[in-house]
């Protein structure tokens, strides 16, 4: 919960420092990426508490792996709507 908060603060404080020449769609995909990456770090949390709980090693580990993908995938996906935005964005 902790690191979700920790994000979701860093997030927002660049948010703020990059809003000043954005476009509604670069905000909108900025916001989208957000929801994403927000989302991800829900299951990742989950899947690691899971980890927590595993009864072995492989399992733990196993868990962790998938908590690391889930983070990974979300952060790609981000990244892909922000950069679709920026090159639909008229030129500043």
């Amino acid at each position: 919960m902790r690191k979700l908060i920790i994000a979701s603060v860093s997030a927002m404080a660049l948010m703020g420092v990059a809003a000043c020449n954005e476009t509604a769609a670069e905000k909108e995909a900025d916001a989208q990426a957000d929801a994403i990456e927000a989302q991800a770090e829900v299951e990742a949390t989950q899947l690691e508490n899971a980890a927590d709980q595993a009864t072995t090693d492989a399992e733990r580990d196993a868990l962790n792996d998938r908590a690391d993908a889930v983070e990974e995938s979300a952060e790609q996906r981000a990244d892909a709507v922000e950069e679709a935005a920026e090159d639909t964005a008229p030129a500043q």
